[in-house]
């Protein structure tokens, strides 16, 4: 019984029992349609015979009288057709034809209208089982002879009959395809089904490295579990990350939170004077601005990789954005004895949050002032901006000629609180790559992390040092460089308008 109950309440069993019946109404509407027209179509034909009839009997009599009348109808009685003929006399005396009983009833009705009757043929018992149906017209003749002309609707009946029978087997055949496409259909949806809720269970218990089954039919089952399993596959990415910030935040900032107990309990051990306790505070509070930034670090990644941000990804042209941020650099950069050159070679115009980009572009510039200086200062610091484009993409690169990052390195280090040996001595938290790298997926783009001698436009061929290249899409409406500043002249007119 509860298997029964399952059955029926499948939504392939409901979808099967509407389409069974809608077909089945409509396939009787189509039988009671097309037999009442052609029924209308016989009769109309039937009449029409009667009348040519009439009208070639109505020419005899004319000419020859009753007895010619009894001649011609007896010429067509012998004629092998369905045309019924019967003239009788003032008395209702049988002269000639082929019928062998009438109702006294339609008899009495000698007007010339038609009228359907049943009738048993000439040569008959009088049986119900030798009765038939008819179209007649019964007229009144000068001298009370009555003469009748019609035509058998056996045709007609037998007509119908076989449009019921093959009604009747079309609705069976129906009934029974149906049910057995239904049983296939129902067997293989809720297989499917059961194998779907199987694999959720196994997720839901927390294996989230299980998957849904994808059989590659490419039905829609196929292309929701494809989904779904792309989505697992996030979650389990982001279940992964936060697992990782926690062990990173646990153990990354669990010294600095050391330092700072220690300070203070220090402090309050010894006597100290009003200069080292301010000292003493002037640190604390350094390290309280660090663990502050860290954590709104983690907060601004975590918000550009759920895509919270509040971004609006507009029509800009990227050349902006890199002139005004290495506008800033370029004076820190100065002081700071390194040699920061800007080279844009294209304009192109991308869909993309500006303040985003800026940020992004500025951590890049940052990182390779603190880690991209040549090691024992062998020669002068060098940073380098380019930003080109193809048809297709836009290309930044910030190139310095430091020591680089290994091969190895360069996929973990864009891991939050990564922290290379090499780097450990200059002040960071190891999120600034994080934070680009969330940036540059929000925009549907994708960093790279290269030799600075790997771009056969920059530099010579085996320079030390890392070059940061940021691949990002152009704008889908820009097809080169006329079309791109169309397209960003009308973004920038219907900013103003708003």
């Amino acid at each position: 019984m509860t298997a029964l109950t399952r059955i029926l309440s499948t939504t392939a069993f409901k979808l099967a029992a509407i389409y069974l019946t809608s077909f089945t109404a409509l396939s009787v509407f189509l039988f009671i349609f097309i037999s009442n027209n052609t029924d209308d179509l016989m009769n109309k034909q039937v009449v029409q015979t009667v009348d040519a009839e009439i009208q070639g009997l109505a020419e005899q009599y004319a000419q020859n009288g009753i007895n010619g009348l009894v001649v011609g109808v007896e010429r067509r009685v012998r004629s092998p057709n369905s045309n019924l003929y019967l003239i009788l006399d003032y008395a209702g005396n049988f002269i000639t034809g082929n019928i062998a009983y009438l109702p006294e009833k339609v008899l009495s009705e000698s007007d010339g209208r038609i009228q359907v009757v049943t009738y048993t043929p000439l040569g008959l018992p009088e049986t119900d089982e030798n009765k038939a149906r008819a179209i007649v017209r019964i007229f009144e003749l000068p001298g009370n002879f009555k003469l009748l002309v019609g035509r058998d609707l056996e045709d007609q009946v037998h007509l119908k009959s076989l449009l019921g029978d093959a009604l009747t087997l079309w609705l069976v055949g129906m009934i029974v395809l149906a049910g057995i496409t239904w049983f296939f259909l129902n067997r293989r949806i809720l297989k499917r089904i059961d194998n779907l809720s199987m694999s959720s269970r196994q997720i839901m218990e927390g294996d989230l490295a299980g998957r849904l089954d994808v059989t590659g039919n490419g039905d829609e089952f196929d292309r929701l579990a494809s989904n779904l399993n792309v989505m697992l596959d996030r979650i389990e990415e982001l279940m992964q990350g936060l697992k990782e910030v926690s062990d990173n935040i646990a153990h990354d900032l669990k010294t600095p939170l050391t330092r700072m107990r220690g300070r203070v309990e220090a402090a309050l051990r010894q006597d100290m004077s009003a200069d080292d306790g301010r000292k003493c505070l002037e640190d604390t509070l350094v390290e309280t601005d660090e663990l502050i930034n860290t954590f709104n670090a983690l907060l601004r990644i975590a918000r550009v990789e759920a895509g919270s941000t509040g971004a609006q990804l507009k029509p800009l042209k990227l050349s902006d954005i890199v002139r005004d941020v290495c506008e800033l650099y370029e004076p820190v950069a100065e002081d700071d004895g390194v040699e920061f050159s800007v080279q844009i070679e294209d304009e192109p115009v991308i869909d993309g949050d500006r303040e985003l980009l800026a940020q992004a572009l500025a951590n890049l510039i940052e990182n390779a002032l603190k880690y991209g200086r040549p090691p024992q200062d062998t020669a002068k610091p060098l940073i380098k901006v380019v930003l080109s484009a193809t048809k297709e993409q836009a290309i930044l690169r910030v190139e310095d000629n430091g020591a680089g990052i290994a091969e190895a390195d360069r996929e973990r280090v864009c891991n939050r609180f990564v922290r290379l040996d090499g780097s450990r001595h200059a002040p960071g938290s190891g999120l600034g790559l994080s934070l680009i790298k969330a940036v540059v997926t929000l925009h549907q783009g994708e960093l790279q992390l290269i030799s600075a001698g790997s771009e056969n436009d920059s530099g010579s061929k085996g320079q030390s040092g890392l070059c940061a290249r940021v691949v990002l899409p152009r704008n889908k409406g820009q097809r080169g460089e006329g079309e791109g500043n169309e397209a960003w002249d009308k973004a920038q007119k219907k900013n103003a308008t708003s």
